[in-house]
């Protein structure tokens, strides 16, 4: 007989490298997990999309990947805002602000939180918080329910998808980065007695007056909230005990894995001991 072979069939979605997915079960992630992912990708030689779907491998479909997708330069106080007008005279920062878009929890990239968080925001069937300032991106079983509620007064306290994660007993992720990005401590500053406080500014969508349906404008907004600090994140992290993380390797790079929970009883701990 003559003629082509047939076409190989269509990959199942999110096909995930059998080698990755079995290095993150050896790490201890199990099928019905909730993992909040940190990650620094750049140099490993790792593709983003590859590790969101070995992760999505090893959750299985009854767990959630869930990635904070933060848009820091949003504001008018923060440092990365900060540093896109550095250098700007009066006028031009106010002409900065006045073209700055609204968040779009659709379609506003994250900023610096990395590929990975990318590659989960953009997953079929993601689903994202709608703070304009520090939503979180996820994808699996309970991805749509986490993702419902994030009051602007709250950017990490309990009534986002991070407190969801604290009390569904989710567990952080970290590839290839230290504690001094763990999210999850942030948690810790909202139970801390009488948390300092501090007021931020973001551009917001807004529905328009006029009898239009979904006519939307744009408008800074200003809101108080906890002021977070994560300038001692890393000294938290080193005196997180041994024993309560597993660390292992996951596509030649680093990795640990832990509760949530305990990651945020150890920083309130630490915090009411030695914030002042």
């Amino acid at each position: 007989m003559s003629g082509a072979p047939p076409p190989p069939a269509a990959p199942p979605p999110f096909a995930a490298s059998p080698s990755l997915a079995a290095q993150l079960r050896r790490l201890g992630v199990r099928p019905g997990a909730r993992l909040l992912t940190h990650a620094s990708l750049g140099g490993t030689g790792l593709r983003a999309e590859a590790v969101r779907d070995a992760l999505l491998e090893a959750v299985g479909p009854r767990g959630t990947v869930v990635a904070p997708a933060f848009t820091p330069e949003n504001s008018r106080t923060s440092s990365a805002h900060l540093a896109r007008i550095a250098g700007l005279d009066a006028a031009q920062v106010a002409a900065f602000r006045a073209r700055m878009p609204a968040f779009d929890p659709l379609r506003t990239p994250s900023q610096g939180m990395g590929v990975l968080a990318e590659a989960v925001r953009t997953a079929a069937g993601a689903a994202r918080s709608g703070h304009p300032q520090t939503s979180f991106a996820a994808v699996g079983a309970d991805a749509g329910e986490w993702c419902a509620s994030h009051p602007l007064e709250s950017h990490l306290g309990e009534e986002t998808p991070l407190g969801a994660l604290c009390r569904g007993g989710g567990q952080v992720l970290m590839i290839n980065v230290g504690f001094s990005v763990c999210t999850a401590f942030h948690l810790a500053e909202y139970r801390i007695p009488k948390p300092p406080l501090r007021m931020y500014e973001c551009v917001v969508k807004v529905n328009l007056p006029g009898g239009q349906p979904g006519r939307q404008g744009e408008r800074w907004t200003a809101y108080e909230d906890v002021a977070l600090d994560d300038s001692d994140f890393a000294e938290i992290g080193t005196s997180f005990p041994d024993s309560r993380v597993r660390r292992g390797r996951v596509g030649g790079v680093s990795a640990m894995l832990f509760s949530i929970p305990d990651a945020v009883d150890h920083a309130l701990e630490w915090m009411t001991e030695n914030r002042r």
